[in-house]
């Protein structure tokens, strides 16, 4: 369970200084625009509306994402969002990691009925499960099984699917 990202080698000087060649310079900044403006908005269906619509991103039904949300500016099509997911503030989501000798691009996604606490880190090519719970401040660096509770820098499962079912039912 670790990323599914594709590796781009690079020549000359680091990957980020040769970024408008992997990606255009006015994808960027429309890109830029769009979520800034959609970091800011208060309503829901008109944030979703505009990353479905400007950056091509899968958004589920009744999927929430908290104020000051940040995308990934230059790959957002390479994130989804599972309906009734919640997306919480503050968080970062990335498809894409600039190196030193290589730049990377994986595809995020997250499935329904998520919930991913304020100020978390997902990592490119990183599928988060349906019904996981993502907590507070958590550097998401791999993938998080379906109904997984997971937390901390770097992540770790702190309880599974089952030993929460467990835990609900008193059996622990």
């Amino acid at each position: 369970m670790g990323r599914n990202t594709t590796r781009h080698a690079v020549e000359e000087a680091n990957s980020l200084w040769q970024v408008y060649k992997t990606v255009p310079f006015f994808k960027v900044a429309k890109n830029f625009v769009v979520i800034q403006l959609a970091r800011y908005t208060p309503f829901l269906s008109f944030k979703n509306w505009l990353y479905r619509t400007f950056l091509r991103m899968e958004v589920g039904d009744k999927a929430a994402v908290a104020l000051m949300v940040m995308m990934d500016v230059m790959f957002p099509e390479k994130i989804s969002i599972g309906k009734n997911s919640v997306i919480g503030y503050n968080t970062t989501i990335l498809a894409h990691e600039y190196l030193i000798k290589e730049y990377r691009l994986g595809d995020v996604i997250i499935g329904d009925n998520v919930m991913i606490g304020a100020n978390s880190t997902i990592l490119p090519g990183v599928t988060i499960g349906d019904g996981a719970i993502v907590s507070a401040s958590t550097l998401v660096n791999k993938d998080v099984p379906a109904g997984a509770f997971v937390g901390g820098n770097p992540m770790q499962v702190i309880r599974t699917k089952e030993q929460m079912q467990n835990e609900k039912d008193g059996l622990l």
